[in-house]
């Protein structure tokens, strides 16, 4: 099989997880589970799995561990693994899974506004790609304005005779009431936090993993930090231990899932994609989240998905894709100046040598 093959393959893979996992955990908060102990148990299954191949791949090639950046590592679990994740679930538990697949797409035009805001990216308006990346930076926001406060028509699912999965004790919360508006505006709001704040994990990894070069056992201590985190802020947040439980039913199977292949697997599948084909094409395919989330949720489960989330779906997509055309379009042109760079420099040595040539002449 080509590479360029498996690489699709792959991205489809990471894809169908994350679409699982905002499937099977908008379930299991439906059958009363409570969002912060489905995050801990999510973060600590993830651990489970990452701390024994670690061990096993990274044990004798460990790079030494300070503590100034055993520090760091922590503070990186906070805000890139432990807040995310939890605001995360309660947006998904306020809203539903389809919107909140289609603010995935904000995690690349997030990255690459804090990229600009930490001068680490350029934005000229006078040149094409400048022009498309701002322009995809406010089709993202138009997006997300329409997605928060504008629901329009339903749209029923085609099939009536679904799987009862939804509905076991929340149901689809029709959003024309006040109340029901302001529970789904805040859950976009939520959702929004949770990707800046994995957007700015992905921009300050670089000069982590220049500190800390091993790409797993640097995964494996953030995930180790962030499963105490996610403990003590679940114990502050939730003394009800009744919400804790994990019953023998999907709810168990949805933070298995989520644990091995949305938060171990995939950083792995991930890097792995980024390494062969780089970060631009993993980003430029997340739409296939949305697909297969909106194709699962509204054709088998019966979720009502509105005519506002549609098209703040359509235009966060296309704000995604402005800015990674502008990106790309960047990138051809700086590969161009710097060969045109390279040319003139024979001209420059011919032209200063040849005076001296016939001078000796």
């Amino acid at each position: 099989m080509a590479s360029s093959t498996r690489a699709y393959l792959v991205v489809l893979l990471i894809m169908a997880f994350y679409a699982g996992t905002q499937i099977l955990s908008k379930v299991a908060f439906n059958r009363g589970i409570d969002t912060f102990a489905f995050s801990f148990y999510r973060i600590a299954i993830a651990t489970i799995v990452l701390i024994p191949v670690a061990l096993v791949l990274e044990r004798k090639k460990a790079p030494p561990l300070s503590s100034k950046v055993a520090f760091k590592i922590f503070l990186h679990a906070l805000y890139g693994i432990t807040a995310p994740i939890n605001l995360f679930s309660l947006g998904l538990k306020l809203s539903n899974s389809t919107p909140i697949s289609a603010l995935f797409n904000l995690i690349p035009v997030t990255t690459f506004v804090l990229a600009f805001l930490f001068r680490m990216e350029t934005l000229n308006l006078k040149r094409i790609h400048g022009f498309l990346k701002a322009t995809g930076v406010l089709l993202c926001f138009t997006g997300v304005v329409v997605l928060a406060f504008y629901s329009g028509p339903e749209l029923k699912p085609i099939n009536h005779h679904h799987l009862n999965l939804y509905h076991a004790k929340t149901s689809n919360i029709p959003r024309s009431s006040s109340n029901s508006k302001i529970r789904w505006a805040f859950g976009v709001l939520l959702m929004i936090l949770a990707t800046t704040c994995w957007s700015f994990w992905q921009v300050m990894q670089g000069p982590l993993l220049q500190e800390y070069p091993s790409k797993l056992l640097n995964a494996t201590l953030q995930s180790i930090f962030a499963t105490f985190q996610s403990l003590i802020v679940t114990l502050i947040l939730q003394r009800n231990f009744s919400k804790w439980k994990l019953g023998l039913d999907i709810t168990l199977l949805a933070a298995i899932y989520v644990g091995i292949f949305a938060s171990a697997l995939v950083q792995y599948l991930q890097i792995w994609v980024i390494q062969k084909r780089g970060p631009v094409f993993l980003a430029m395919n997340i739409p296939i989240t949305l697909v297969i989330t909106f194709s699962i949720s509204w054709t088998f489960l019966g979720e009502i998905v509105h005519l506002g989330s549609i098209i703040g779906a359509i235009l966060m997509i296309g704000g995604l894709y402005n800015v990674l055309l502008g990106k790309s379009r960047e990138q051809k042109a700086m590969k161009q100046q710097n060969q045109e760079i390279e040319l003139e420099k024979p001209l420059e040595y011919t032209e200063a040598t040849v005076p001296v040539a016939e001078n000796r002449v």
